[in-house]
């Protein structure tokens, strides 16, 4: 056995091919009918020469096709290799499945020989016609298959770039918000600046070492929320009071990186920092059926006392709509509302997968 056909010889592979050999027993049964409806003979010997012919071709086809292609995902050999391999096929079905006929039919081996010349060409003509029919068909069929995996696999590149992108546009929006907090910090009170800055250096630390994975823990999430709002302790003190609630069933589902974050950064900017006595920030997770839960709740001044409109939101929740769009699709959601209680309530809802 080549080292192309253990390649290409898979499960799915297999399934392809018995299914062509049930669709080849189909389309011969087809044939036998139609030419023993035109007087060549009874159906049932049409039936043996016919099934004898096609499986024969079938086998040769499908199987050489999988030990002369060179590439798995494009199963067919090409260029002249593919056309011969039809063409063996064609002859290798063609006596072959006239030898078994005859053997059946106690007629003399080959007898086709003897035919007349216009009988003859008939029974090659009609044997070379299915033959490449046929494998046009699953040539055609493969091709459709292989490009519609060469374009899910360019778009799900395409959203990896565009996930990366994002990723690029809000931890600049991060730094600069923080940078600009320590040059004030820096004049009126350098000693909460430099806790500012070891808050800040370990907080880099982290994100710059880790992985640019398009996906990681929740709780890898929530423990860069814990890095954050620690840093933004720093410069705000008792005016900003969090609470984080994610439970242990939850730690493991995968998200996409910086999703909290730009959330609670907004909540902060339009909610907290308007306010003098400040406020609290909860975010908590929970199971809701099949789907994920995560609040990012605020007593900030709410939307409406700001010049961010509820549904708008700022630079960080369109960032993150997108975000959702891109990764989810439709089962990816963000609503923004204003709780009785004062504040402002961001839910975000996505798709859990079954345990």
């Amino acid at each position: 056995m080549n080292a192309s056909f253990q390649r290409n010889f898979t499960r799915e592979s297999v399934r392809d091919v018995l299914r062509h050999g049930l669709n080849t027993v189909l389309f011969c049964c087809v044939i036998a009918i139609a030419l023993g409806a035109s007087g060549r003979g009874g159906w049932t010997a049409q039936f043996v020469y016919s099934l004898a012919i096609g499986l024969i071709s079938w086998l040769i086809i499908d199987i050489g096709r999988l030990m002369l292609s060179t590439d798995p995902d494009r199963p067919w050999p090409a260029g002249a290799r593919g056309i011969l391999l039809v063409a063996v096929g064609t002859v290798g079905g063609f006596l072959g499945g006239n030898a078994i006929g005859d053997a059946w039919t106690g007629a003399p081996l080959l007898e086709f020989w003897s035919f007349a010349p216009h009988k003859f060409a008939s029974t090659l003509i009609i044997t070379a016609l299915a033959c490449v029919a046929v494998c046009y068909y699953y040539y055609n069929r493969g091709k459709s298959k292989y490009l519609e995996g060469a374009i899910a696999l360019a778009q799900r590149d395409a959203a990896d770039a565009r996930l990366k992108l994002l990723e690029t546009q809000l931890e600049p929006h991060m730094l600069f918000n923080t940078l600009a907090n320590l040059r004030v910090l820096i004049t009126t009170d350098p000693a909460r600046a430099v806790a500012m800055l070891d808050r800040l250096n370990s907080y880099l630390r982290v994100t710059l070492s880790g992985s640019r994975a398009l996906q990681h823990p929740l709780a890898a999430e929530f423990d860069r929320l814990a890095d954050y709002l620690g840093l933004m302790s720093v410069r705000m003190g008792d005016r900003l009071h969090y609470t984080l609630d994610l439970p242990d069933a939850l730690r493991d589902v995968p998200v996409p990186p910086l999703m909290l974050q730009p959330l609670v950064e907004n909540s902060i900017r339009h909610g907290l920092e308007p306010q003098v006595e400040g406020g609290e920030i909860r975010v908590q997770a929970r199971r809701n059926g099949a789907q994920l839960h995560i609040e990012v709740r605020d007593t900030g001044v709410g939307s409406n006392a700001t010049a961010m409109p509820t549904e708008a939101g700022g630079f960080g929740v369109a960032q993150v709509r997108e975000r959702l769009a891109t990764v989810y699709g439709a089962e990816g959601t963000l609503t923004m509302t204003n709780p009785e209680s004062g504040g402002v309530c961001v839910t975000i809802t996505l798709p859990l997968a079954s345990p």
